[in-house]
């Protein structure tokens, strides 16, 4: 298999159900090392006349540094391996090779990190980040309900500049 560039604009899915129920890593690269974890929050959209992907990352995860660290990062969506997100949204790579102990095979994709096993990549040039707000929750039962350690999520909006496609 190879990943293959595509007109992601000919894309026809349900947001919904892609980043909801069938989840995708979020990768990034610092100083030669990958790190990964996943993600079942996001947005696609079109913003400041750029299509892009917004993506939240808690303050303690370790991923946070890599992709604060980089100019850009990946989202990868797979066909299926539920067990193996599932395992790489729970462990740190700051304590183990956790990719490695998955047995996912990493490969560069313009110069960005993805996954063999994806069935697409998504190359994002990092344009923005910020923080949730405390104060800003108009309802407060929201911030109840997700924030009990008080860790709001940073928030990133990154350009879509490529996607790829496993065939």
């Amino acid at each position: 298999m190879m990943f293959k560039p595509i007109d992601y604009h000919t894309l026809n899915f349900d947001p919904f159900h892609k980043i909801g129920k069938d989840w995708l890593l979020i990768s990034a690269r610092k100083d030669g090392i990958t790190n990964t974890m996943t993600a079942s929050w996001g947005a696609l959209g079109h913003l400041w006349n750029k299509d892009i992907a917004i993506v939240f990352i808690r303050p303690q995860r370790y991923t946070r540094e890599f992709v604060d660290a980089s100019d850009s990062f990946t989202l990868s969506f797979f066909d299926g391996y539920h067990k193996e997100l599932s395992y790489l949204g729970t462990k740190s790579g700051k304590d183990e090779n956790k990719i490695e102990n998955v047995h996912f095979h990493l490969t560069d994709i313009d110069g960005q990190p993805a996954f063999e096993e994806a069935k697409e990549v998504w190359i994002l040039k990092k344009l923005y980040v910020s923080k949730f707000e405390k104060d800003s929750f108009i309802f407060p039962d929201i911030y109840e309900k997700n924030y009990p350690n008080d860790d709001l999520h940073y928030i990133y909006i990154g350009e879509i500049t490529g996607v790829y496609r496993n065939e």
